[in-house]
């Protein structure tokens, strides 16, 4: 599916994840482990502050209300799987894979995702701040009526991503790659770099007039009068 762009260019729209968990079981309890193997587990209110889920995979699983608080999942793989009302600050997920995943009402602070693959991934609601996804790959992702505090997606290459509904503050794209991202659904657009990165963008035509000053000053062009 595409929607029609400004200057009837078309842009074709992400897709989106259709999880449908089968019956869970509840977490036995303990800690996460390295290298670890949950299939339609329930976390519901686990606290995994500080936890080592490196290399570890999810599938199928139910995340509710859990502290992620420096908690380690560098190369997990997240699939088929919902999590709902997450709270850390500093988790780790770099050089993880999310793939089929739904991320809803989120509060995250500081995580690391950089390196990251996210394919068909939808974050809905809540609020992350300097959310670090250099040089991670993005398909088919969707943020929706959430709020984006310094995002970094310096190096990083998102493809059929788009931004609906959603406050995106003091953005970094520098040295990133763009195909079909819509970002005409945001209700804030502030980009702090990469500017020169847009072109795989669309924007509107009020995002554009919100961004001339910006946009001016990168190309050196003096306003005056």
């Amino acid at each position: 599916m595409a929607r029609t762009g400004a200057g009837g260019s078309r842009v074709k729209s992400a897709r989106r994840p259709e999880v449908r968990l089968p019956a869970l079981e509840a977490y036995a309890g303990g800690e996460v482990e390295p290298d670890g193997d949950y299939d339609g587990v329930e976390f519901a209110g686990t606290d995994l502050t500080g936890q080592d889920g490196a290399g570890a995979r999810f599938m199928d699983c139910a995340l509710t209300g859990c502290a992620l608080d420096g908690t380690r999942l560098p190369h997990a793989r997240l699939l088929d799987s919902v999590l709902t009302g997450i709270r850390g600050v500093g988790t780790n997920l770099a050089d993880a894979t999310l793939r089929d995943v739904e991320i809803v009402d989120a509060r995250l602070g500081g995580t690391q995702v950089h390196g990251a693959v996210l394919e068909r991934v939808l974050v809905r609601g809540g609020k992350i701040d300097c959310l670090n996804l250099r040089q991670a790959r993005l398909r088919d992702v969707v943020f929706e009526g959430c709020v984006l505090v310094e995002p970094d997606f310096a190096g990083a290459r998102l493809e059929r991503v788009e931004f609906v509904d959603c406050a995106l503050r003091s953005a970094d794209f520098t040295a990133a790659t763009l195909t079909d991202v819509d970002l005409r659904g945001a209700t804030e657009l502030d980009i702090a770099g990469g500017l020169d990165r847009l072109s795989g963008a669309v924007i509107s035509a009020p995002q554009l007039l919100d961004l001339a000053p910006v946009l001016a000053a990168e190309l050196g062009i003096r306003v005056e009068g």
